[in-house]
């Protein structure tokens, strides 16, 4: 027997045990036999060659192997039982609260559909009384309707004047453009500290320094400074369709003398000398020229500095475009 269990399957599974108990009892009831209905004799040889022949046949070993693969399935049964137990107990967990939150869902759904059945009740009742309303006021809506169409018209109307308007405002750059670039190009031959250009407000602002036009304190206009402007009527002379303004600045260092009694005086007979300058030698028209005085009051630099003050005794001449046209549509609003 000991050669047997060498070479047999694992005998200690417990179907295997189960298995051979029962395989011994069988035996045993089978193979013994009993005196006078008492003690039992103990089985004869011929019986143990059989069981010994049984346990070395291949059908024993067959229904081994059978008997193990048997557990082993019952093993991964067992465990798979135990998997899908734990799988189970969590899906019901969550069906549970699902099922849970779905009955607090339908709660409010329903109270969602009474919510929104009471608000249409409101909707219809305010539909109701509106038409009410409606009925009630057609004779104001149809004075209104009229105002409105009225009003509509009015501001179409100033809608189109605006953009007349537009139209020549946008004509009256392009012009002030052009004479900027038309009255640079003649006065190109002047240093840039005794003349600059420079286009602001819509005007064109001609500046001239004392060093080009006068002497210190005097209101004569130097040969240089006739210069210039003879240059700048003759392109004044070509446009017709340009106001000129010509304005007298000082600096802030107090003048009396028997001539002038101030900056103020001197300012204003310094721009009268240019207007005669363009009127009566270079022959411009007069009502196209206005002269003005501003003394030390709108200074462009600092006085504190010789070079400051230098700036700011100037004489500006400004060419304005004439906004006839514009005037006479603000006119007719």
């Amino acid at each position: 027997m000991k050669s047997i269990n060498k070479n047999a399957m694992n005998f200690n599974t417990p179907l295997t045990k189960v298995f051979l108990a029962l395989f011994g009892l069988l035996i045993i009831l089978t193979g013994s036999s009993f005196t006078n209905g008492s003690k039992p004799e103990p089985p004869n040889s011929d019986i143990k060659e059989k069981i010994h022949r049984f346990f070395m046949s291949k059908r024993y070993k067959k229904a081994l192997v059978t008997i193990h693969n048997l557990d082993s399935i019952n093993g991964v049964l067992r465990n798979d039982t135990t998997e899908y137990g734990i799988k189970y107990r969590k899906l019901d967990a969550s069906y549970s609260d699902l099922n849970n939150k779905y009955s607090e869902l339908n709660t409010k759904q329903i109270q969602m559909i009474a919510d929104h059945n009471h608000q249409k009740k409101v909707i219809n009742d305010l539909n109701a009384k509106y038409d009410e309303l409606q009925n009630a006021t057609l004779t104001n809506t149809e004075k209104m309707n009229i105002a409105l169409k009225s009003k509509e018209e009015e501001l179409k109307e100033r809608e189109r004047k605006l953009k007349e308007m537009q139209s020549v405002i946008n004509r009256q750059d392009s012009i002030t453009n052009a004479l900027n670039s038309i009255v640079k190009n003649a006065l190109l031959g002047f240093k840039t500290d005794e003349l600059s250009v420079e286009m602001k407000n819509g005007k064109v602002y001609v500046s001239m320094r004392d060093k080009l036009l006068f002497k210190s304190g005097s209101a004569d206009v130097e040969e240089k400074g006739k210069d210039a402007l003879k240059k700048l009527v003759d392109v004044l002379n070509k446009n017709q369709d340009v106001d000129i303004l010509v304005e007298g600045h000082t600096d802030n260092v107090p003048i009396k003398t028997d001539t002038y009694k101030d900056n103020w005086d001197l300012s204003v007979s310094r721009a009268t000398s240019i207007v005669r300058v363009l009127t009566v030698d270079d022959k411009m028209n007069p009502k196209r020229v206005t002269a003005s005085g501003r003394g030390e009051y709108f200074p462009v630099a600092s006085n504190q500095t010789p070079e400051g003050k230098a700036r700011n005794r100037r004489t500006e001449i400004i060419l304005s475009p004439k906004l006839d046209e514009l005037m006479k549509m603000l006119g007719s609003k």
